[in-house]
């Protein structure tokens, strides 16, 4: 996969700091997260050749997917806010004002939004797993890569890039010894299991019993409260968007069979 980064910031971020971005990132990807997961891209700083980030042309698009960086996080000449252009392309959003108010590096949440675009480039995936409780019931949670450990970060180089889950992450059992995520940090309660989160992470999930969608987080963590308030008063970043789209019951499940 070849994914186009178009500088929309008007001057914030020069293309050069986002060159040095990518570089790291594309590190990441080939060094850290595709040995795992199977899957893999490759990001380019494309040219913009548009006043507006609109992504249904995809005039600025020369690979298989793109993320506008965006400085303003509702602009006005901003047109749509989808998972994927009327052609099936998909994109995203990566706002330098939504990561400053969710104090966060704005490199660590493009890392966030590649590793996640890699892996779910629809955001139409979910995977069966046990109920939010813990004990009974199943639910069907997102199929997302960094959102359960994304206060988390590690550098590469001088960049800081975000953590990410392991495959194992999306299995119903405790294996002994398994590595559930690439940084494998201890919290309260240990390292994570699971279909659980870190502090300051979340994960939505659709509860079959209920028929409602619901939002996965530890007990009493405002900041992981913090980023879910931020994020559902900027709908306009594809995180929102993604949040809203997978509220809704699975009509296909995972390609693992879950």
């Amino acid at each position: 996969m070849i994914i186009s980064v178009v500088n929309h910031t008007h001057g914030r971020l020069k293309d050069e700091e986002v060159l040095h971005a990518i570089r790291a990132i594309n590190t990441q990807v080939t060094e850290d997260f595709e040995p795992y997961w199977s899957m893999g891209a490759r990001l380019r700083l494309e040219r913009r050749t548009e006043r507006r980030s609109d992504p249904q042309p995809g005039a600025d698009l020369r690979g298989d997917a793109i993320i506008y960086l965006w400085d303003k996080i509702a602009p006005d000449d901003a047109l749509g806010y989808h998972d994927k252009t009327d052609r099936g392309l998909p994109y995203g959003f990566v706002f330098t004002e939504l990561a400053d108010q969710l104090k966060e590096d704005w490199r660590t949440t493009l890392s966030h939004e590649v590793l996640e675009l890699i892996a779910d480039p629809e955001a139409n995936l979910l995977v069966r797993g046990p109920g939010p409780s813990g004990h009974n019931g199943v639910a069907y949670y997102w199929y997302e890569m960094c959102d359960p450990v994304q206060d988390e970060s590690y550098y590469i180089g001088d960049v800081p890039v975000c953590n990410f889950v392991l495959p194992l992450y999306f299995t119903s059992g405790n294996e002994i010894h398994g590595r559930n995520d690439f940084l494998g940090r201890s919290h309260p309660g240990g390292t994570l299991s699971s279909f659980r989160v870190n502090p300051g992470g979340y994960l939505g999930f659709y509860d079959p019993d209920t028929g409602k969608p619901g939002m996965l987080k530890r007990p009493g963590d405002q900041r992981a409260q913090e980023r879910l308030d931020i994020k559902a008063k900027a709908l306009a970043a594809r995180g929102a968007s993604r949040s809203h789209r997978r509220a809704a019951p699975p009509r296909r499940f995972s390609k693992d069979g879950n």
